[in-house]
């Protein structure tokens, strides 16, 4: 199986994590006993913590984002961080000097649906979910249902008694 995964000697792999074949893991975190399904990237100083799953063709290449532990991202998740991307300056092609990376967070127990796209400048609260194919441009309380584009809350999770 391992003809088939790209890890670079960068990438911080923690104990009992599972890799799907046809993968790309460069510069990056991953905890103990997380889960990453076929065809994820993940590029450098993005993080994700223990405990999670990250579904196939999820693209976590940008820079700044910080999953923390105990999170579900839904196939086919795309996070950006940067607001105005550009593809040349007065100089030519643009370079990672030309721009500045935008953190991205997601807080422990959240939920993020299939096909959502998740903005940079954003943080996902505690135990939220968002719904699939949401578009997220700004922040999600924690325990907030939110789903739509843009994204809008719901309803929030209620405590079971």
């Amino acid at each position: 199986m391992n003809e088939f995964l790209c890890i670079a000697p960068s990438v911080k792999l923690g104990k009992n994590v599972k890799l799907s074949q046809f993968i790309n893991l460069y510069g990056c975190e991953i905890g103990d006993d997380t889960k990453i399904g076929a065809f994820v990237e993940i590029q450098k100083n993005a993080r994700v913590g223990r405990c999670c799953k990250i579904s196939p063709a999820t693209l976590l290449y940008c820079e700044g984002v910080d999953i923390e532990d105990n999170v579900f991202i839904g196939h086919s998740v795309t996070f950006v961080n940067d607001s105005y991307p550009r593809a040349t300056t007065g100089g030519g092609l643009q370079t990672e000097a030309d721009w500045k990376v935008e953190k991205t967070v997601v807080k422990k127990g959240a939920s993020i649906g299939s096909g959502s796209t998740i903005l940079s400048k954003v943080t996902i609260g505690e135990n939220a979910i968002v719904g699939a194919g949401s578009v997220v441009t700004k922040d999600v309380p924690a325990s907030a249902i939110v789903a739509g584009n843009p994204a809008k809350v719901l309803r929030f999770l209620t405590q079971e008694k």
